[in-house]
């Protein structure tokens, strides 16, 4: 099975090509974050790193990934990010004075 049309979400689908085919012409990515679908269709966020593999006389045979799990830490981050865009609403729309 084809790695993006298969465990890319849609959305992300042509960058991670792009990722994929510059590491083929030797133009690496590293800490390139994005979506992934497993096989139970649940939706998992990656840290991924691209890497040209070469052979013994430097011609590139092919693209090596390192992917780091993430999720956790994306979920979090996204809540922190909509609270605090929460409280600056709060603030920006009070009818009163906030001091502190």
């Amino acid at each position: 099975k084809p790695l993006v049309s298969t465990f890319i979400v849609p959305k992300l689908r042509e960058s991670v090509q792009t990722v994929l085919d510059r590491a083929l012409k030797g133009d690496e990515t590293s800490n390139y974050e994005l979506e992934f679908r497993t096989k139970s269709n649940e939706i998992r966020y990656l840290l991924v790193n691209a890497t040209t593999r070469r052979d013994a006389d430097s011609r590139i045979v092919g693209v090596v990934g390192v992917a780091q799990d993430v999720t956790e830490t994306a979920k979090r981050d996204r809540a922190v990010k909509s609270m605090a865009q929460e409280l600056r609403q709060l603030v920006d729309t009070a009818n009163a004075p906030i001091f502190g």
